[in-house]
């Protein structure tokens, strides 16, 4: 742990100790590369996404010049359109991280930075940083925009430029959620820096709205747990609508003592996908059932602090036998929302992140 590090609040009953947090804290710090990015493990790739979700843990946990070496990867990697591709090696020399495994754009990872960078100004109050990061977070929400549809939700990838680079239109409902928590995210960038931009406001109140009320706007997955939570989890589902969401389809995914399954009918826990609605859970006001979800899933952690992505309880085995640091990533915040974390709260809680404006016909 460097001296930075804090792990008091990151105490959770039947979770964490301060002991565990400050393993799992250092399992995260030992994957993360010198140039900063962070891949899912030593040898596998990086993705945006989970780069940023793990780095917003390291900021959770106090980590702060870690976070930000993670922020200053991204904008060092960031392609000409605002872009990153959905997937980069991790380096063979150990440290450059920097070459592409998968070039095509997916706009639910592009858009993400814009909480992590957020995030990681509520937990610092570092003005430079913010500024610093300002470009890289316009370029990334223009690229993702260029993608929204006459419906408001967000087509789901362009190709990669060998592949022609064509925008594909087909929308994902989870996804669209977490870009309608980025958009907000990226308001409050813009409305912190003084540079309003009421274009963000529009697409980010059409997106919500399509979220809320036009499921036939978005590819049927709902055999993913992901399309169930994530609703609630980005922010468009509120109140007693989230809470009849989370309610309807509680037994189809929960499985008692064990975790959330990933994809129906599959017999597979996932820890990521139980921190997750851990974390909805938390945002609906419902903190003790948010414990019971992080308590039933210690069973994935592994000695050295790090945990397993996943059990399949059919077999009594662990599958995939990896430990991925945006696992322990998700856990943390987790559980730092139950604690109190104020950057943390802030983000997923909401309150406080512009909404956006409703379309004319739904005012």
């Amino acid at each position: 742990m460097s001296s930075l590090g804090r792990t008091e609040h990151l105490v959770l009953p039947g979770v964490l100790t301060a002991e565990q947090a400050a393993q799992t804290v250092a399992g995260i710090l030992a994957v993360q590369r010198e140039d900063g990015a962070i891949p899912w493990f030593r040898g596998h790739h990086l993705d945006p996404w989970d780069h940023t979700e793990t780095a917003m843990a390291l900021d959770a946990a106090g980590e702060h010049e870690a976070a930000a070496r993670a922020y200053a990867w991204l904008a060092a990697h960031q392609n000409a359109d605002g872009s990153w591709c959905a997937a980069y090696q991790d380096g063979a020399d150990g440290v450059d991280t920097g070459r592409p495994a998968d070039r095509g754009r997916e706009s639910n990872f592009c858009a993400y930075i814009a909480v992590g960078v957020w995030h990681h100004y509520l937990a610092t109050g570092d003005d430079a940083f913010i500024d610093r990061m300002w470009p890289t977070v316009f370029a990334a929400i223009e690229f993702v925009l260029a993608l929204q549809q006459p419906g408001g939700e967000i087509g789901w990838k362009r190709e990669a430029p060998e592949d022609g680079g064509e925008a594909v239109n087909d929308a994902l409902l989870t996804g669209s959620s977490s870009i309608y928590q980025a958009l907000r995210c990226a308001l409050a960038i813009a409305g912190q820096r003084e540079e309003p931009q009421p274009d963000w406001e529009l697409a980010a109140g059409a997106l919500g709205h399509a979220v809320r009320s036009h499921p036939e706007r978005f590819l049927d997955k709902n055999h993913y747990s992901m399309d169930w939570y994530y609703p609630v989890l980005g922010g468009a589902l509120t109140g007693q609508a989230a809470k009849a969401r989370i309610e309807e389809r509680w037994h189809d995914f929960v499985v008692p003592r064990l975790g959330v399954r990933c994809v129906l009918p599959n017999p597979w826990v996932t820890g990521g996908e139980s921190c997750e609605l851990a974390l909805a859970l938390w945002a609906m006001g419902e903190s003790d059932r948010a414990l019971e979800i992080l308590q039933s899933i210690q069973h994935l952690r592994a000695e050295n602090g790090m945990y397993w992505t996943g059990y399949v309880f059919q077999d009594k085995a662990v599958w995939p036998v990896e430990q991925t640091t945006w696992t322990a990533g998700s856990l943390l915040l987790a559980v730092a929302a139950l604690g109190g974390d104020e950057a943390t709260t802030a983000v997923f809680g909401g309150e406080r992140l512009p909404a956006g404006l409703e379309p004319d016909c739904c005012r």
